[in-house]
Parts: C-alpha cells; structure tokens; sequence
C-alpha cells in the first residue's frame, strides 16, 4: 500500500473498482480490513489501521457487500 494516501481512500478506491472489502478484526480502536475481488471474493490484500477516518467509513458495517447479497 501506498503509505502517501489514507487508508480509507485505498479502502474507497478498491470499493469505487468494484471490488469487495470485508472487517477481518476489530480490536482496541484498530481495524483490519480484507481488500476482495468482486468475482470470487479471494483476499488480495488486507490494511490494519486505526485511522478515524477509515473507523468513520466503516460506520459499524461488515462489508461493502449489501446486506442482502
């Protein structure tokens, strides 16, 4: 990853792609987020942060998935 550009633009740009991303693990403030293809839903990558930022993007979902996939 890029580390010029915040984590939550990355985790953005991969959504705004078409790919899927997913919260592996909340802990202490701290997520880890799994970067998906929009296929198969493989991982591709992962970013742990604890960006305000990227916690207020996430707002307390899962995935970008709707909740209804």
């Amino acid at each position: 990853m890029d580390e010029r550009r915040s984590v939550v633009d990355v985790v953005r740009r991969w959504e705004d792609s078409g790919g899927v991303w997913r919260v592996v693990g909340r802990r202490r403030g701290e997520l880890t987020v799994a970067l998906c293809t929009c296929t198969a839903g493989e991982e591709v990558d992962r970013v742990v942060s604890a960006e305000p930022a990227l916690i207020d993007f996430i707002a307390g979902r899962d995935s970008s998935e709707p909740d209804d996939a």
